[in-house]
């Protein structure tokens, strides 16, 4: 990774992006592609395209999510606690005496989820944590509720309060790697791209809203009418305790990217991607999915009257947490061989099974 991608993909981990408030993330997007990008534009829903040689014929359509899981401010009490709801997948145990951010119109606002000491607590109490999410409050120390509406909104959303770390091995820590790893990757392999003559058009997307729903792929994808479509996300790394492969496939941090398939996956551009990670000489790995994917290939697939798909993961453990983790270098493979892919095309080529 270059010095100027490697500040990117940091910057982008900093950026709050939860579901439908991804603005500060593709912001950051839109003027890092720029010098790469023949034409770059966001939607109305706010899908973020970059396009190389937008007058062929020919459509490859790259999609990384760019939203995250996050909490969004449902109610405020008398006393000035914040009360939320989760936006996208969370594992509400995980949530209590974290530290947290609520981005509002003036600024981010530092608040703390509470916990009730452990002193305080009843034997019951202490055997489980609570899983409900109204259960949970915010405080941000405010006095009371006019005090708190103030400084915060209905609406307004949060994220977790954790920054990026770096470990051995080559390993990244944040909150948000799902998927702000796969816009770093499918950024990455349209800059690679760029400085090669390609016979196809690559339309580059920073996706929305994919944790509520692959929402904003699915209205990206039937814009472009690709002939060819590939999502990057992370995928489940099972390489630590408690993780069992027999479930979804065994992968290792560090192994190589991860290709899929499945009935969501065109076999013939499996193979061809298969050909590709061998011609650029990396390691991959391989995870089948026996059903839709829960990704943007998913809604890539069934756009108008069908597109070759597939899924090309960044192994990740600890996945919808505060401290996923992944490795770096098998995100910048996963770029390098989506280049090396997009560069071998013709422009011809048919993908029917």
């Amino acid at each position: 990774m270059d010095k100027a991608a490697s500040e990117f993909f940091q910057n982008l981990l900093h950026a709050p992006t939860p579901s439908g408030y991804e603005q500060p993330g593709q912001e950051l997007v839109m003027k890092y592609l720029k010098p790469y990008a023949h034409e770059i534009y966001k939607d109305v829903h706010g899908n973020v395209h970059a396009v190389v040689n937008p007058k062929a014929d020919y459509r490859v359509m790259l999609s990384g999510h760019c939203d995250e899981i996050g909490l969004m401010v449902m109610h405020i009490d008398d006393k000035g606690f914040l009360y939320v709801a989760t936006v996208g997948g969370i594992y509400v145990p995980l949530l209590q005496g974290e530290r947290v951010l609520v981005h509002t119109a003036k600024g981010a606002i530092p608040g703390v989820i509470g916990v009730k000491p452990i002193h305080l607590m009843s034997a019951k109490e202490r055997e489980s944590a609570a899983t409900k999410i109204e259960d949970l409050w915010i405080d941000i120390g405010a006095k009371d509720k006019a005090e708190a509406e103030e400084m915060v909104e209905l609406g307004d959303v949060a994220t977790v309060d954790r920054g990026v770390a770096f470990y051995p091995h080559d390993r990244i820590v944040a909150r948000g790697l799902d998927d702000r790893a796969g816009v770093h990757v499918v950024a990455e392999a349209l800059r690679l791209a760029s400085k090669e003559k390609l016979n196809v058009a690559v339309h580059m997307v920073s996706s929305v809203q994919e944790e509520i729903g692959l929402r904003g792929a699915t209205t990206a994808a039937f814009g472009i009418d690709p002939q060819v479509g590939i999502a990057v996300d992370v995928g489940h790394a099972t390489d630590y305790p408690g993780c069992n492969p027999k479930m979804v496939g065994e992968a290792t941090i560090g192994g190589g990217p991860i290709l899929h398939r499945g009935p969501n996956f065109n076999p013939v551009l499996y193979e061809r991607l298969v050909r590709a990670a061998k011609d650029a000489r990396i390691k991959v790995q391989q995870q089948p999915i026996q059903r839709g994917s829960g990704t943007d290939a998913n809604v890539i697939q069934t756009t108008r009257a069908g597109v070759a798909a597939a899924l090309v993961s960044v192994p990740c453990r600890y996945m919808h947490s505060s401290v996923e983790m992944i490795s770096i270098k098998d995100a910048d493979n996963s770029a390098r061989i989506i280049a090396k892919f997009l560069t071998k095309l013709k422009g011809t080529e048919k993908f029917i099974p």
